[in-house]
């Protein structure tokens, strides 16, 4: 019996140590808790403007709204403001945006539109033009393939451009490697922890065990997230945990059809999409 009680003691020390969050750090925190964040801009579903377009994202700006966006290399490492792994669905290319150099990348239109995919350089002075105080919730795309260096030098091209912005910003990713190398690159910036729900990733093919891991969060060891950013679906164990325990909460993608008020209730900043709420909602 002893020795059964001594396997589960460490098993559960295990889970405690892989899931645990960091310690909070109110400070950095302060300017996203209670604000409503736009999802790639302030568009609409007619994508006039384009998501993560420059028009876009001086809309959020001028609105009073944070901004939330995805960051990645084209193929001659120019860090571009996109969300797709492809171009499929947002330009008329196809292929991989990491496939693609920027000439060809930055002529591609958004959305049948007269808009074309921004460099993060751009984004940023865009936006600091516009309302300077805008708090920016950076998202470094990240793909199972990648390695361990070229993960290093995406965070590192983001992190480097993100200092000359005047604004509070932070970063997130989905991929706990990411978050690690954030952690040991710039451990002053706030940084978060994407995650879905298990349902989620299963529907998309991932395999149950890195499934059960990515959203039970057990890869919180690498980056020690100070904020989980988490979907609209009920949270699990790992989720209630990491609240419990002092990490920031972060909902994406608030849609017009979701309960929009308890889920401001429920976190401590939200990420909306498709409707107009209020700047922020929490003193």
């Amino acid at each position: 019996m002893k020795i059964l009680f001594c396997i589960v003691l460490i098993l559960v020390l295990l889970v405690l140590f892989a899931v645990w969050p960091n310690k909070r750090r109110d400070a950095l925190r302060a300017p996203f808790v209670g604000h409503n964040c736009a999802h790639r801009g302030y568009f609409g579903k007619d994508q006039r403007p384009p998501e993560n377009s420059l028009p876009a994202f001086a809309a959020a700006a001028q609105n009073g709204y944070g901004i939330e966006l995805d960051v990645q290399f084209t193929s001659d490492r120019r860090l571009v403001v996109f969300h797709d792994d492809t171009l499929d669905r947002m330009t008329p290319a196809k292929g991989f945006v990491h496939d693609m150099d920027w000439a060809n990348f930055s002529a591609q239109p958004l959305a049948g539109s007269n808009e074309h995919p921004p460099l993060f350089a751009d984004m940023l002075r865009t936006v600091a033009e516009t309302n300077p105080d805008t708090p920016l919730i950076v998202e470094i795309k990240s793909r199972a393939e990648y390695s361990k260096t070229y993960l290093e030098e995406l965070c590192r091209a983001t992190i480097a451009e993100l200092k000359a912005y005047p604004g509070p910003y932070c970063i997130e990713s989905f991929d706990p490697r990411v978050v690690g190398i954030v952690r040991r690159q710039a451990p002053d910036i706030l940084r978060g922890q994407l995650a879905d729900s298990y349902q989620s990733y299963r529907k998309d093919g991932t395999h149950a065990v890195p499934a059960f891991a990515f959203s039970h969060l057990f890869g919180n060891f690498l980056g020690r997230p100070d904020f989980i950013a988490w979907c609209p679906a009920k949270r699990n164990w790992a989720v209630k945990l990491n609240a419990a325990l002092g990490a920031m909460m972060v909902m994406w993608t608030a849609l017009p059809e979701h309960d929009t008020a308890k889920l401001e209730a429920e976190n401590d900043a939200v990420i909306f999409q498709w409707y107009a709420p209020k700047q922020t909602y929490r003193e």
